[in-house]
């Protein structure tokens, strides 16, 4: 499912028109991905948690040349499941 498949189904599912089920999905997205940009853990009930996590450096391999590189430190998005929607899935 794609962005324009999920917000067919929002709109279907809570009576919203196309355009409104557009801005709220536009939205929450927006908000959850600027919140973990800053730090911040978003947790929904039932849903799951997105939050930020550190990746520490670490040296890889250049697969071209074999030689070691030292691969930076960064940050990464992740998501934790809850576990409605675990079950859910295992159903």
């Amino acid at each position: 499912m794609n962005k324009t498949e999920l917000v067919a189904a929002v709109a279907e599912k809570s009576g919203l028109t196309k355009k409104d089920a557009e801005k709220a999905v536009s939205s929450m997205l927006d908000v959850i991905v600027n919140a973990v940009a800053e730090g911040e853990k978003v947790q929904v009930v039932g849903f799951g948690t997105f939050e930020q996590r550190q990746r520490n450096a670490r040296m890889g391999i250049d697969p071209r040349t074999k030689e070691k590189i030292e691969i930076a430190a960064s940050k990464v998005p992740a998501f934790k499941a809850g576990n409605a929607f675990k079950e859910a899935v295992n159903k």
